[in-house]
């Protein structure tokens, strides 16, 4: 493989319709029987018609995942990639790139994904979920700034600064909203095209494969 001059240092991924086909609290409220309850809530803040941290907490206290739960979406993740996800990590990380994933989604559940995809755990940030003794779920990472509209240009902000240069791939109203934190967004169509991230994302690439990024980040 030709190694190519890196356009940015790191680069960040969202997770959920991004990384993977799926979005992970609407397969969880699916399986518990209520995703009338909750999918047009992850709808609504995906496209920004809602504030994130307005429906955060609501849609975990509908759904509370236990830690079976999780583990189960953990295999979803990796079994429902994106087409291309694993060449276009591989490809950014040959080209001398750091490669995190940030997500809202919850942490454990990613873990699977992150090792199928080859980037280290500590370069996944993501919300922690907190388990009973029984494997209930209790409660989650109120404190984290991914619970918030603005939590992933908060995160790669710390990332970046020793003056790195960052961009950030992902396909809602939260990965644009990093924007405004000087973050170079890719926004990703491949599973859902959202005209909010059509519009206002440096750079749109309707997919379907994630490989489609490559060039964006690449410079090519």
């Amino acid at each position: 493989m030709i190694r190519r001059k890196r356009r940015f240092d790191i680069v960040c991924f969202d997770c959920d319709s991004t990384l993977t086909r799926i979005e992970g609290i609407d397969e969880l409220a699916r399986c518990a029987g209520i995703e009338k309850e909750v999918t047009p809530l992850t709808a609504a803040a995906m496209t920004g018609a809602l504030s994130l941290d307005a429906v955060y907490a609501k849609r975990l206290s509908l759904v509370r995942p236990d830690r079976a739960s999780i583990a189960w979406l953990g295999q979803r993740y990796v079994e429902d990639m994106v087409p291309g996800a694993r060449e276009t990590v591989s490809a950014l990380i040959h080209a001398g790139m750091s490669v995190h994933i940030v997500s809202g989604g919850l942490e454990p559940a990613l873990e699977p994904l992150a090792r199928s995809l080859g980037i280290p755990l500590f370069q996944v940030h993501a919300v922690g979920v907190v388990f009973e003794q029984d494997g209930g779920y209790h409660n989650f990472d109120r404190k984290s700034p991914l619970i918030r509209p603005d939590g992933k240009g908060i995160v790669c902000r710390s990332l970046a600064a020793d003056g790195s240069s960052i961009a950030l791939v992902g396909g809602g109203a939260s990965d644009l909203a990093a924007r405004e934190h000087g973050v170079f967004v890719v926004g990703f169509g491949g599973v859902t095209r959202r005209e909010i991230m059509v519009e206002g994302a440096d750079v749109f690439v309707a997919g379907p494969e994630l490989t489609a990024v490559l060039n964006p980040l690449l410079g090519i």
